[in-house]
């Protein structure tokens, strides 16, 4: 775990790709891209349903490690139409009746709002401010008083070795105006995210998170 500052709140950065904010206790995530791997079968891709378990085995993790009053899901929480998925993801959030879980919607959250009620989440249909922090899905860009955190890009960053290897991982990438969370999701992609000289950059590897500038 790692640790950063931005406007005066402390933000830990969790090797299971989530924010945990100390003073809100909230958790935040991005991207997890739910039932994705079903998505994939029903349309006669043999992919192994491994990373269904996964996401969720970390998400309990997370929860048990932080203890959070709110989860916050910064959108693309389900990756499409309904699938069987989903009620095991309602499950999981049953054992949990004292969190608030709420999600604020991105481009792949395309079920009825009857789906994500039932299981008790409080839908944001539009960017919420909270504290010194817009939380949205897609980056805003420049928000006057305000840091935006946000996901959708799936963030990485490529590493070189001095024998030429090289390696793209996510990481959380901290701007002047926008930090980028990494997709929580296990069978998502990456995008290698350009560098300005003043970002911040922490790299996941593994079971460490390790700041790069």
């Amino acid at each position: 775990m790692a640790e950063i500052t931005l406007e005066n709140e402390t933000l830990e950065l969790y090797a299971e790709k989530a924010v945990f904010w100390k003073q809100r206790k909230a958790l935040l995530l991005a991207d997890l891209h739910l039932g994705k791997v079903n998505h994939f079968r029903r349309a006669g891709i043999p992919v192994s349903s491994r990373p269904n378990d996964q996401n969720l085995e970390r998400l309990i993790d997370l929860i048990r490690k932080t203890r959070p009053e709110r989860v916050l899901f910064l959108g693309d929480l389900f990756h499409s139409a309904y699938n069987s998925e989903w009620e095991v993801f309602g499950q999981t959030l049953s054992y949990f009746p004292e969190i608030s879980f709420e999600l604020i919607l991105g481009n792949h959250d395309v079920m009825s709002d009857y789906q994500y009620l039932k299981h008790r989440l409080v839908l944001h249909k539009e960017p919420i401010e909270e504290g010194p922090f817009i939380l949205s899905h897609e980056p805003l860009g420049q928000q006057p008083g305000k840091y935006n955190l946000a996901g959708h890009i799936h963030p990485g960053v490529r590493l070189t070795g001095k024998g030429r290897q090289r390696l793209v991982l996510p990481c959380f990438h901290f701007g002047q105006e926008t930090g980028i969370l990494p997709a929580f999701g296990v069978f998502t992609g990456l995008y290698k995210m350009p560098v300005k000289s003043r970002d911040r950059i922490f790299v996941v590897a593994e079971n460490e998170v390790l700041s790069l500038k």
